[in-house]
């Protein structure tokens, strides 16, 4: 059986920095919003801030850490210009379920012209989050 601490080679995997001392909070919303399973976590030397931690989403990875000034990263990071896409099966379950865990809707949920049914969320991390599905017949 494959060691899931591992991190498969290929493909992009989307590392977010978390405002605000927020990293464990975010762990546990996006494990209510959209059914993330934490694969691997770390805690950084003041045993407060998420050094890391790695979730499975809906198949795909994302990583995630609080903010850490003090190597290089930006104090107070206000994330902008970046949507995280979730193509799911049921793009109603998944925006009633990511709501219902404190999202707050940006684009409601809807039939598109291109096919898909289709939303976007903000989560209280400031990270938009898209969800598609194909339109159902």
């Amino acid at each position: 059986m494959a060691d899931e601490t591992l991190i498969p080679p290929g493909g992009v995997i989307p590392y977010l920095t978390i405002p605000a001392r927020g990293g464990q909070a975010a762990v546990e919303f996006y494990r209510a919003a959209f059914g993330a399973e934490e694969l691997f976590r770390n805690l950084a030397e003041d045993g407060e801030r998420l050094m890391h931690s790695r979730l499975r989403i809906n198949d795909g990875l994302v990583m995630l850490s609080d903010e850490f000034p003090e190597y290089g990263q930006t104090p107070d990071v206000v994330p902008a210009g970046v949507a995280l896409h979730l193509q799911v099966d049921d793009a109603d379950e998944w925006w009633n379920r990511a709501v219902t865990a404190g999202a707050v809707p940006v684009m409601p949920m809807a039939d598109q012209f291109w096919g898909d049914r289709y939303g976007r969320v903000m989560d209280p991390f400031g990270h938009c989050w898209s969800i598609a599905a194909p339109v159902k017949d």
